[in-house]
């Protein structure tokens, strides 16, 4: 995935908007996108889930809160939301959070080569308003409490093994997780109003349960070099980012994403999408709806966020239209799919199956505005490779 930075744009309705120009810079922007410049072009009529898709695109429901996933016999949990896709054998399993509290957990759906589903069963219980989380290279699912004081769980999405605690990786309320290989750390975002960005070094990488949580500390600005500093307590009997001085502040933090050097996170309560240059050790912003002239902005709510293999970032509304929105290595912002009459719920857990055909997400709270009304679909087209 390239670096980039896209922060002054024209838009032009939500079809498509191109922006250019680092906020340090005073160089010339973009010239205005054209409507239907986004990748997958304008989006259709809603369909009978009520989603709105580009040409070639279709949808189904796999799951709602409270009733039994399609062929199986457990019960799809309330309020889905962070989730991610594993590989298993010709078919894969689908991972989602339930962030209720104070039951929480996860649940899990087996899916076969042709997209059947072959299974439904639990994975994480007795936790507390699991909200996001992340995959890591063992393939085991990081699910994240997002209360005072929470923790991170390692779960096994294949079911067959106990999940277990992870202490070291910090005690606050917690978000999202995103592991980087080649400096073998797990990042860590949390979502308060006062938050801050963490990384996890654990002692031995693929064993989270030893080693060093740190907190990003950088300058007031929006750009500019970082350093990581050890947290003194992960315990947080002391609130955790109030332990190091000149720990770099964020206006809630939401979702995360890994890849090729780069770890991308959203900060929703100033609607930014941030970027973490993990090789240069720098941060800058990637999209800020506050730069945006000329229009409407194309994506607010920023919330959870996933990649796909062409380096397009997939960043999913608590809010706005309802939409997943794409922004493209080439500087495109362009709404990607809008669930309709669904404006008291929020769209969660988007990850694509390990072909990179299928894109898996949810309302969390469906047409009923109750986290009981959860819906879990999947979209099936031509995503770009």
């Amino acid at each position: 995935m390239e670096r980039r930075t896209f922060l002054r744009a024209s838009a032009m309705g939500g079809t498509g908007t191109v922006l250019g120009g680092a906020l340090w810079h005073s160089a010339a922007y973009a010239a205005p996108a054209q409507p239907g410049t986004g990748p997958y072009g304008a989006l259709g009529a809603a369909d009978a889930n009520g989603i709105r898709l580009p040409a070639g695109f279709t949808s189904r429901v796999i799951a709602r809160s409270g009733q039994q996933v399609p062929g199986t016999s457990y019960t799809w949990h309330n309020a889905p939301d962070g989730g991610a896709c594993y590989a298993d054998g010709s078919g894969w399993i689908y991972v989602s959070n339930s962030e209720i509290n104070p039951s929480g957990g996860a649940g899990a759906v087996r899916f076969s080569a042709t997209g059947a589903i072959t299974g439904a069963y639990r994975v994480l219980s007795g936790t507390r308003q699991n909200c996001a989380g992340g995959k890591t290279p063992w393939n085991t699912w990081l699910s994240c409490e997002e209360v005072d004081r929470g923790y991170v769980y390692e779960t096994d999405p294949w079911g067959t093994k106990a999940a277990v605690r992870r202490d070291a990786m910090g005690r606050f309320k917690h978000e999202a997780a995103a592991a980087d290989p080649v400096r073998k750390v797990v990042y860590l975002t949390e979502d308060v109003s006062d938050s801050c960005f963490y990384r996890f070094l654990p002692t031995t990488w693929g064993d989270l349960s030893s080693g060093t949580l740190e907190v990003l500390v950088a300058g007031s600005g929006t750009s500019g070099p970082v350093s990581w500093v050890r947290v003194p307590d992960p315990s947080g009997a002391t609130a955790t980012r109030n332990q190091v001085s000149g720990a770099k502040r964020f206006n809630g933090g939401e979702g995360c994403h890994y890849a090729n050097n780069t770890c991308w996170f959203t900060t929703k309560g100033d609607n930014r999408v941030w970027q973490y240059n993990a090789a240069a050790q720098t941060i800058e912003l990637a999209y800020d709806d506050s730069l945006v002239t000329g229009g409407t902005a194309p994506l607010t709510g920023v919330d959870n966020v996933t990649g796909s293999s062409s380096g397009d970032l997939f960043v999913a509304e608590d809010g706005g239209n309802l939409e997943i929105c794409v922004i493209t290595p080439d500087d495109v912002v362009a709404p990607f799919l809008r669930v309709n009459g669904q404006s008291g719920s929020e769209i969660t857990g988007p990850a694509f199956s390990p072909d990179g055909t299928r894109l898996y997400l949810s309302s969390q709270r469906g047409t009923s505005g109750s986290p009981s009304g959860g819906i879990t679909y999947e979209v099936k087209g031509p995503f770009r490779t």
